[in-house]
């Protein structure tokens, strides 16, 4: 049984589409159990609603204090030590759970995680790691959001935990890894990109191949992208973007004449598998790669559905041993580069 901690305040559709996804979660993966955690009253008022029954598997901790989007995350970690990202991840801590997910402040979320949970015994600094779909089946591109300013050690550290990733949640044995840069040479890029592409050449335990152009990732050229939090942010809204903007295109198109809907009949089982393929929502939530336990960072807008998924990573993670398996790589990895192995 693996127990997860849910931020039932976390997210603007909190608190009912996070208790909505959770319910779904226990409704579909038998081997789980979570506890909501936030103020008693208003969590056990929106179960009600989508489990009027009740589960013993699910239950409400109660935490008095409330994280807002806007709220300073420095502040949050010192200020609001009652909240439910603190109480949740403490629960992780002391081993009453083993994963914890908000779909709330993400800096909050993040500040939080560090601090309670502490890096990995290698790892410099955690990064955001995210599932994208590609033409040869799917990719993790690292770091998404988490560090904005990356010194360059800290890139052969995102390559180290996105390869190990791929292993345990695509079932690669070797994924290739690629520098996402301004052109496949390696001389082209910044001066931190062409000394990281010499480090991660030189790191024998990677399956490195070199750059690859922002056009290419979806090509399925690469099964791990590397980059630096800043860059990879962007990448990951704007392809978030482009996503929803071709959905919409999409529905006006069909909307636009009757052939068109009638059209569309008949290719409803295509348009739903290139829906599931491309909405952030199927993925759930993005884990927190590089701590002393499983953290999920979910959408800030995260449904129900993105919600019950992001809780499926969680249980993934915890279940393949993501973090022994980091551990691991780079203990390996770096034995490699002193010569050691």
């Amino acid at each position: 049984m693996v127990t997860i901690t849910i931020d039932a305040m976390g997210g603007d559709n909190a608190p009912d589409a996070i208790v909505e996804g959770a319910v779904r979660a226990i409704k579909e993966y038998r081997n789980i159990s979570v506890l909501l955690i936030g103020r008693e009253d208003v969590v056990a008022g929106s179960l009600a609603k989508f489990l009027p029954s009740g589960d013993p598997r699910i239950t409400i901790r109660h935490a008095e204090q409330v994280v807002a989007m806007d709220d300073i995350p420095s502040q949050i970690v010192r200020g609001k030590r009652d909240s439910s990202i603190h109480v949740g991840l403490r629960l992780v801590k002391e081993g009453e759970a083993q994963a914890f997910y908000s779909a709330g402040n993400t800096g909050a979320v993040m500040a939080t995680a560090l601090v309670t949970l502490r890096q990995l015994e290698g790892i410099d600094r955690p990064a955001i790691a995210t599932v994208l779909p590609s033409m040869s089946g799917y990719s993790v591109m690292t770091d998404v959001g988490a560090n904005v300013d990356s010194k360059e050690n800290h890139y052969l550290h995102y390559a180290i935990m996105g390869s190990a990733y791929a292993k345990k949640i695509l079932k690669l044995d070797a994924p290739k890894v690629g520098l996402l840069s301004i052109g496949e040479e390696d001389v082209k890029g910044n001066e931190t990109t062409k000394h990281v592409f010499t480090m991660l050449k030189e790191c024998e335990a990677l399956n490195f191949i070199g750059n690859v152009e922002a056009k290419e990732i979806y090509k399925g050229k690469a099964d791990v992208i590397v980059c630096d939090g800043f860059v990879g942010n962007i990448a990951l809204k704007s392809s978030e973007a482009v996503a929803s903007f071709i959905n919409k295109l999409l529905k006006d198109e069909i909307k636009g004449s009757v052939l068109n809907m009638i059209g569309a009949l008949f290719m409803m089982g295509g348009l739903k598998r290139f829906k599931k393929r491309v909405d952030y929502e199927e993925y759930g939530g993005a884990p927190l790669l590089g701590l002393n336990g499983v953290c999920i960072i979910g959408h800030g807008s995260s449904s129900a559905m993105a919600a019950k998924n992001a809780i499926r990573v969680a249980k993934e993670m915890v279940e393949t041993g993501m973090n022994a398996a980091i551990k691991e790589d780079v203990k390996n990895s770096f034995a490699l580069l002193r010569g050691e192995a």
